[in-house]
C-alpha cells in the first residue's frame, strides 16, 4: 500500500486534471505524481521525449532502464519496462539475464554490455568510472551518451519515488504510454 494516499482529482487544478484525463492510462505512479502539480506536465514530458524521440536505440534504452529498476529495486518501474522491452526487441533471455544481475553474458552485445554497466555504475554513482567513459565515448556519439545518462537519471529518480512513496503496483500498461510518446497527447 501507497506510503500517500492518492490525491483526490477533484482537489486538483483544472490543468492536472486535463494532464491526467489525457494519459492512456492512469497509473498510480502518474496519479502520485500529480501531487507536484507544477512538475507534472515538465516531468511527463520528459518521458515523452526519452520514450518517444531519441536517437539512442530502443533495444539500448530499455536495457539501461532494466538495469535501473533492478539496481534500485524499482519493482514498478521493472514491471511496466519488461514488456516495453519485449517490444523493443530484447529476448526473455536477456531480461532474465539482466534480472539475475549476469550483465556480462556473451548474449550481450558490446554496446548492450556497455549500457548496463554506465546504467549499474550511475546507480551506485556519484559517477562512472574514467574507464568506462573512455570507452562509452568509443561506442557512443556524444548524443547518445547523453541520452542514455538521461534515461537512466529519469528512470532513476521515478524509481526513488516509486520506492520511497511505495507506489501500488499497476498491470504492464508500458506499450500504451509508450505509443502515446510517439504522439503529440500532452
Amino acid at each position: 500500500m501507497a506510503r500517500l494516499s492518492y490525491p483526490d482529482p477533484t482537489q486538483l487544478s483544472d490543468t492536472t486534471q486535463q494532464i491526467l484525463g489525457r494519459l492512456p492510462v492512469l497509473l498510480h505512479l502518474f496519479h502520485m505524481l500529480a501531487y507536484a502539480q507544477s512538475a507534472l506536465a515538465p516531468t511527463l514530458l520528459l518521458g515523452k521525449a526519452i520514450l518517444g524521440d531519441l536517437e539512442l536505440p530502443d533495444r539500448l534504452r530499455e536495457l539501461a532502464i532494466l538495469q535501473v529498476a533492478r539496481a534500485a529495486q524499482a519493482d514498478y518501474e521493472w514491471v511496466q519496462h519488461v514488456s516495453i522491452a519485449r517490444v523493443a526487441g530484447i529476448p526473455n533471455e536477456q531480461i532474465a539475464l539482466v534480472e539475475q544481475g549476469d550483465i556480462e553474458a556473451s548474449v550481450f552485445d558490446p554496446r548492450e554490455r556497455l549500457a548496463l554497466h554506465v546504467a549499474r555504475e550511475v546507480v551506485a554513482g556519484p559517477s562512472i568510472s574514467d574507464e568506462t567513459f573512455a570507452v562509452l565515448q568509443a561506442h557512443f556519439s556524444p548524443r547518445e551518451i547523453v541520452e542514455l545518462l538521461l534515461s537512466i537519471s529519469y528512470y532513476l529518480m521515478l524509481g526513488r519515488i516509486m520506492t520511497t512513496l511505495q507506489v501500488d503496483l499497476d498491470p504492464p500498461s508500458g506499450m500504451a504510454v509508450v505509443q502515446v510518446a510517439r504522439q503529440d497527447v500532452l
